[in-house]
């Protein structure tokens, strides 16, 4: 059958900005999926306990004075989320993220800031997987492809609905139907197992990531620094596994 037409879990978080060790946590989904049907959701409204920009609030649309009001504290959204997240990988379900690096380290991120039991550490000391994530599976299977490699892009490239952009939910629920539609499309990535699929990513984001630096340095930028590490990058003080 392949891993796509099993149960999936998409996971989406929109937030206060663009830094994922800074950034904090505005909302957050998770949801279920099989064979392309959602079958539940979950989400959560946090109060980040810091102003919201109006950059971030132009793009998913929650402003400071709502989250505020209707948003739970923060760490318990992050403490909520990460329990959530880790009840699955310990039964071995994959947790399907667009640009998980960005997702997962901001989670990381959130949960060492409040003192809170790091992922690996709720996993008994394993780094979390399998994820699956279709920005660094897309990339690695149409390289040459132009044209930009957001979630709207690739969504449209694969012919994959997304109703409401930076909407947590709805970029779970496209998330997780883009990784089934890239594994139909492409039989080898289908016929992986997910965590040698998830293995297998963490070399293609590392070569991208190797490349893409080497451009930037290429075109004058000789401090140019591109992170690697891929499912979660490393925070100041750890490794990107201790995160």
């Amino acid at each position: 059958m392949g891993w796509h037409r099993e149960l999936l879990i998409g996971f989406d978080l929109e937030t206060t900005g663009t830094d994922p060790r800074e950034a904090r946590i505005v909302t957050g989904a998770v949801i279920e999926l099989r064979d392309g049907q959602l079958l539940g959701h979950r989400e959560w409204l946090a109060d980040p306990g810091v102003p919201i920009p109006a950059e971030a609030v132009a793009v998913h649309g929650i402003t400071g004075e709502r989250a505020a009001a209707e948003g739970r504290p923060a760490d318990e959204v992050a403490d909520a989320l990460a329990s959530v997240l880790v009840g699955y990988w310990q039964t071995g379900v994959p947790v399907v993220a667009y640009n998980a690096a960005f997702d997962l380290t901001l989670l990381s991120a959130e949960l060492r800031r409040y003192g809170l039991p790091s992922l690996r550490d709720r996993l008994g000391g394993i780094d979390p997987a399998p994820v699956i994530d279709p920005y660094t599976i897309d990339r690695s299977v149409d390289r040459y492809r132009r044209g930009k490699r957001n979630l709207e892009a690739v969504c449209t490239e694969y012919g994959v609905a997304l109703d409401t952009a930076h909407d947590a939910s709805a970029d779970a629920v496209a998330a997780a139907r883009l990784a089934c539609a890239i594994a139909a499309r492409h039989p080898k990535i289908a016929g992986l197992a997910p965590a040698e699929l998830h293995r297998r990513q963490i070399g293609w984001y590392a070569a991208w990531a190797a490349d893409f630096q080497g451009f930037l340095r290429k075109q004058g930028d000789a401090e140019a620094v591109v992170d690697g590490a891929w499912p979660v990058r490393e925070l100041a003080g750890n490794s990107p596994s201790g995160v």
